[in-house]
């Protein structure tokens, strides 16, 4: 994961070299931090961005002439394209054309600090010359010119993780990258497949995907637990969205929809044949789905979960409608249309039901269409260049169609593309080359829009960044003894006494129960307390499995401001507990309604 660059000939200028290999401009800027008017001196060293480096063969070319335009030496081009003298070219031949060497040559008057600064080798917003130290094996700071030194990629931080699918352990798997630490960790044994996709959770607590069989699985990422709740039909839709409480997971299987309860593993049926593409609106009490009208074509529809209200909200009368997407806001919605050979994305003003044609890339070849968090933006892969290999642009665009923008070039024929936590970052997949999957991830910053390397040497299919920048794997673990409990919570919440954890985002606490009535009753009686903790309606859900009894309070939407969200999880011991020589049946969490989900998918009773 190191950067490559170009030796600057004389008479060359930045837009000249950005044109050559088909780079945005203001990438090559910002990956080398030229300031107007952006001069350049013979000799001088570019950091080069990843762009076209491939040449079709033309009529009266030579590997001479190629040398001089591109201003690569001859020696370099016949190396990487292995030709043998006297370097015989065909027409129409495809050539690579190496756009950099692999290391930057040191030169009189640097310092590490210097090159760190140069080529944007960064931590926390410094130059960090110990990391080019590091990964050069330097005994000390000291340099010499004519040095060949390899120089690594900034570290993009405090920016969550990154999920996707590998087989790099030799089967299928979902693979968590932490980009603080920059380590990878396996998350399943061979359950995944080539089309799986990582889809997280709101909260960053769990990640669901379609694996081997078609069987959907749901993994809870603080705990490393996991489940298979479904099996779905080959080929068939595979999307998935979570419910913007974190707790229902929404899906379309044996023709309806699915909508299935990872606390209370219950699922509900809504049948609404053939629907597919289903997304949820912000409030939780509404869906998005395409489906067939009554001539067959293709249309979105809007279904409140109280079944009182369906209402079409397209009129198309072309091809299918794919890679359907709300808005996070719930304004707007996106998709493509109509193919594979053909794909133009749309968006609709939900309100106006205006519909806007996205502009897109030059061949008409537009995929993984993404809204960044605020749902200002929309970020796509569009397929280019398609004379000279495959390659494709990382694009962005407004909602409505207004300020496109190219950011860099992946040489993939089209590349899944994801926002960061903060949606000023988007990753994406590179290292195609002639093969049939990628073997990168990089990122870009729209801040500084130099693409940052963040893993490379493995195969890799999709990827998704997590919603949050602190991911909830940064989390403690809470064990208490006396209650015979061990769970995990965030962080950053901080001890008000043993059996209490607040922070400003919410709070846990613990009890343990007596008495001998059955768990319904329990939980009837403690969400229906005279002075009504809950509110005056409060929701139970059973919570329980095959091995434990229990449930779950929800505050109903009156419930007191004092109470902070409180909701309740109730369990029964397997074992009555003793505590002060009193026995006790059930076990008592509160925690405010967004984290309690969370919090009881870690819990393990202590042996």
């Amino acid at each position: 994961m190191m950067q490559s660059f170009y030796r600057v000939r004389s008479g060359d200028t930045v837009d000249q070299i950005a044109k050559r290999w088909n780079i945005p401009i203001k990438t090559l800027i910002a990956a080398n931090r030229l300031s107007p008017p952006y001069p350049l001196q013979p000799g001088q060293q570019l950091s080069m961005p990843p762009g076209v480096n491939r040449y079709r063969v033309q009529t009266g070319d030579s590997v001479y002439r190629l040398s001089q335009n591109f201003g690569v030496p001859v020696a370099t081009i016949a190396q990487v394209n292995e030709l043998e003298p006297p370097y015989i070219l065909r027409v129409d031949q495809l050539l690579t054309i190496p756009m950099g060497d692999p290391y930057y040559v040191v030169q009189s008057g640097d310092t590490l600090a210097d090159i760190a600064n140069r080529y944007h080798a960064m931590t926390e917003g410094q130059p960090n010359p110990e990391k080019i130290q590091q990964v050069n094996h330097l005994a000390s700071d000291k340099i010499i010119e004519g040095m060949h030194l390899t120089i690594p990629y900034a570290p993009i931080e405090d920016a969550g993780a990154i999920a996707y699918i590998s087989n790099r352990g030799g089967q299928f798997d979902i693979w968590l990258l932490d980009l603080r630490t920059e380590e990878n960790q396996q998350l399943t044994m061979g359950l995944g497949d080539s089309f799986s996709k990582p889809v997280w959770s709101p909260d960053s607590s769990q990640i669901a995907f379609v694996g081997k069989d078609a069987i959907l699985y749901v993994i809870y990422v603080t705990s490393g637990r996991l489940a298979g709740i479904d099996q779905l039909t080959e080929g068939g839709d595979f999307k998935l969205a979570w419910s913007p409480d974190n707790s229902r997971l929404a899906y379309s299987a044996r023709g309806v929809i699915m909508l299935y309860n990872t606390t209370t593993h219950e699922a509900e049926r809504i049948d609404e044949p053939g629907a597919t593409n289903i997304n949820w609106f912000p409030d939780g009490n509404e869906l998005l789905f395409q489906a067939l009208d009554a001539s067959g074509v293709s249309q979105l529809y809007r279904y409140k979960l109280d079944g009182a209200e369906k209402r079409q909200i397209t009129h198309n009368t072309l091809g299918p409608l794919h890679d359907v997407a709300l808005s996070p806001d719930g304004l707007f919605v996106l998709y493509t249309s109509p193919g594979a050979s053909v794909s133009l994305i749309y968006t609709i003003e939900l309100a106006s039901g205006n519909v806007m044609d996205i502009k897109g890339g030059p061949l008409a070849k537009n995929y993984y269409p993404t809204w960044s968090p605020d749902s200002s933006q929309i970020a796509f892969s569009s397929t280019a260049f398609q004379d000279r290999g495959y390659f494709s642009q990382l694009r962005t665009v407004g909602k409505q169609g207004g300020d496109e923008r190219i950011w860099t070039i992946s040489n993939c024929y089209s590349t899944p593309v994801t926002w960061s936590p903060d949606g000023k970052k988007i990753a994406y997949l590179s290292g195609c080359g002639e093969q049939q999957y990628a073997n990168e991830i990089w990122a870009i910053d729209q801040s500084h829009p130099a693409p940052i390397q963040l893993l490379a040497g493995t195969n890799i299919m999709s990827l998704q960044w997590s919603p949050t920048a602190e991911r909830e794997s940064m989390r403690r673990e809470y064990t208490n003894e006396t209650f015979d409990v061990s769970f995990q919570y965030p962080a950053h919440w901080q001890k008000v006494r043993d059996d209490r954890y607040e922070g400003k985002d919410g709070f846990f606490q613990i009890s343990a129960l007596s008495g001998s009535e059955q768990i319904d009753s329990v939980c009837h009686a403690i969400a229906f307390q005279s002075t009504l903790p809950y509110g005056t309606n409060p929701q139970i859900q059973p919570a329980g499995n095959a091995y434990d009894e229990a449930c779950i309070i929800y505050p109903s939407s009156d419930q007191r401001d004092e109470m902070k969200g409180q909701a309740a999880y109730i369990v029964k011991y397997q074992t009555p507990v003793t505590i002060d020589g009193k026995p006790y049946n059930y076990f008592l969490l509160w925690a405010d309604k967004e984290h309690i989900h969370a919090i009881t998918s870690t819990m393990l009773f202590l042996p």
